[in-house]
């Protein structure tokens, strides 16, 4: 698929992302791998469930540079890292969501770790809930040259898979394509749901 197409994937995902609330008040960030050396970004500011194709701003993806000037996410390093990390990725989607946002925190450890669960089969290679599925947390910080040099490193050691979450901030995640960005994004998400659900149940 062209990458024009896959853009046109990506932003009818944003429209369904905005639809959900899952980036309120122009939160989260998409992208799309574009070719070897650049992605589309989205622009900075906008409401991601109104987003259109003119929002995608091109990067670099070595150097994180927008040729064109405009203003890219902020997360816009992240983004740049897992396509440098990933060369199968091919999209990118980074959501503010409740249950993610929570989990993040209350979770003390450096993973949130799924188990039992059917719906851990609709990630690409799990084929059994019997997996223990560890998601990685890591420290919010606004240096996103720091934050995505731990992450690197984290990666170097530790196989890194689907997404990560941010604590207080959300999840980020990918797929080969559009399409697997967004089946990740909806599976763990549910996944997150039933966690919460269950902790909650837990303690009354």
């Amino acid at each position: 698929m062209t990458a024009q197409l896959q853009l046109a994937e990506l932003v009818a995902a944003c429209h369904w992302i905005g639809a959900k609330g899952w980036a309120p008040a122009t939160g989260g960030n998409m992208s799309v791998r574009q070719d070897d050396i650049h992605c589309l970004l989205s622009e900075s500011g906008k409401d991601k469930g109104r987003l259109t194709v003119d929002n995608f701003i091109q990067v670099e993806i070595a150097t994180g540079r927008a040729p064109s000037g405009r203003k890219p996410s902020a997360e816009t390093g992240l983004h740049t890292l897992i396509y440098r990390l990933f060369p199968e990725a091919g999209a990118v989607l980074h959501t503010h969501t409740v249950n993610s946002t929570v989990l993040s925190r209350v979770e003390k450890s450096a993973a949130l770790v799924l188990q039992g669960y059917e719906m851990q089969k609709s990630l690409t290679g799990q084929t059994t809930h019997l997996d223990a599925l560890p998601i990685a947390i890591f420290d919010n910080d606004q240096d996103i040259d720091r934050l995505a040099g731990q992450i690197e490193r984290f990666a170097a050691e530790t196989p890194l898979r689907y997404g990560f979450l941010l604590r207080g901030h959300g999840l980020t995640c990918w797929g080969k394509d559009v399409a697997q960005a967004r089946q990740h994004l909806e599976g763990l998400e549910f996944l997150f749901e039933c966690e919460m659900q269950r902790r909650l149940l837990e303690r009354t």
